[in-house]
């Protein structure tokens, strides 16, 4: 699965030390994966949700973080639309955040 814009994991990663590397192990774990369908990545990832949109929220570090993604399977790729806290996602709405724009331009430090 082709994960577009990698810069957008670089910038949470650097926002979010304490999930670097639960985020980096999902990184290479998806990366090096294919799936058919939401059943196919259902079986890897039990605890996966699927959202209108062809949204996918992911557990990260346990219940600590979330991590919402668009994969398009037919294409193999995927990419992030938004990650952070438990608690702050539950104080957005996974099926109509948009992707932050200005993430784009983060420059690692």
């Amino acid at each position: 699965m082709n994960i577009i814009a990698k810069g957008t994991l670089l910038y949470y990663i650097n926002k979010y030390p304490k999930g670097k590397t639960a985020l980096l192990t999902w990184y290479y774990e998806f990366s090096k994966a294919g799936f058919s369908n939401f059943n196919d990545l259902k079986q890897v990832y039990g605890s996966a949700s699927i959202l209108q949109n062809s949204r996918v929220i992911f557990n990260i570090k346990g219940n600590d973080f979330r991590l919402i993604v668009a994969v398009n399977f037919r294409k193999q790729a995927a990419y992030i639309i938004w990650f952070g806290t438990h608690k702050e996602y539950d104080k957005i709405n996974a099926e109509t955040i948009h992707f932050d724009t200005d993430i784009l331009n983060y420059k690692a430090k």
